[in-house]
């Protein structure tokens, strides 16, 4: 009986965890965006980023011999993934703060993602989004439109910045649906490896048609790269697909809601971007639709 508590409690915390762990890790990339952008481009940055991971990752999937695509047409739907999941919204997200648009913005605006996959999710997956869901999706964008409109009545931002980060939102939304449907039974290993190598030559590629390439190696862009590389690109992508491969797509997108907050509070404490009244209440907002999606009756 006692050598079994401890694995009780694990499992009970496991679906609580690993979705605040998610939020968190997620919030950082933001930051990282903002902290490494001064000294490089962000194609460049993209491309420093990726391939690196494409240089650690390949060589581990090599050696542990990990599954890889039985068909060039799997390996296809897995790098469509990833070119959505890190190509368009990555490369649209650093292309927009590197516009001006802070970090707590682009967050607010790639938030709500979960109504787009929730009325995505009904025609294309099968699934089922009860009334309940509907009100905290509701309640979710509503928060996200107060603090939207709070920092654009602020002068905060460009037009062309902002409408990055709705691409930035469609591609996440896209790709969050598109590695629910065709790539359930993708091998992290071997799958992240495809993704992130077909990725690596698409921002390579606009890193060439459209930067200077040039990269000041400041310390704090090797922070910044490092953390990407590391914890985002390692720990939390993992996270993402683990969450998209155990719980339904609109349910584990609702927890974007929850990036936005947290990413503003970084931002506020590192770079000085203001927390309004306004804003926190739209932010309260957010958090009880992601509440009423989230927890089960």
């Amino acid at each position: 009986m006692s050598s079994s508590a401890p694995a009780t409690t694990t499992g009970n915390l496991l679906p609580v965890v690993m979705p605040a762990v998610f939020v968190f890790l997620w919030s950082t990339g933001f930051i990282g965006a903002k902290l490494g952008l001064p000294y490089a481009e962000p194609m460049t940055f993209l491309a420093l980023r990726f391939g690196i991971v494409v240089a650690l990752m390949l060589p581990f999937a090599l050696l542990i011999r990990a599954p890889w695509p039985k068909s060039w047409t799997e390996a296809g739907h897995i790098a469509i993934a990833g070119l959505l999941l890190h190509g368009a919204y990555l490369g649209a997200v650093f292309a927009s703060i590197d516009l001006g648009v802070e970090a707590g913005v682009s967050a607010l605006i790639v938030g709500v993602q979960p109504i787009l996959v929730a009325v995505a999710a009904g025609p294309l997956l099968g699934e089922r989004v009860t009334r309940r869901q509907w009100v905290g999706l509701f309640l979710g964008m509503l928060g996200v439109v107060v603090v939207v409109s709070n920092k654009l009545s602020l002068g905060i931002g460009t037009p062309f910045g902002m409408a990055l980060s709705v691409f930035a939102l469609f591609g996440m939304s896209a790709g969050t649906l598109y590695q629910k449907r065709f790539c359930g039974g993708m091998d992290l290993r071997s799958g992240s490896v495809i993704q992130f190598a077909a990725t690596t030559l698409l921002v390579g590629g606009l890193a060439f048609a459209l930067e200077t390439r040039e990269v000041v190696w400041h310390a704090d862009f090797i922070i910044a790269l490092g953390w990407l590389v590391f914890v985002l690109s390692f720990g939390a992508m993992t996270l993402l697909y683990i969450l998209i491969r155990r719980g339904e797509a609109a349910r584990v997108s609702s927890l974007f809601f929850l990036v936005p907050p947290c990413t503003a509070v970084i931002a506020w404490f590192l770079f000085g971007e203001t927390l309004e009244i306004t804003a926190l209440a739209g932010m309260a907002l957010a958090m009880i639709g992601v509440a009423l999606v989230n927890l089960r009756r």
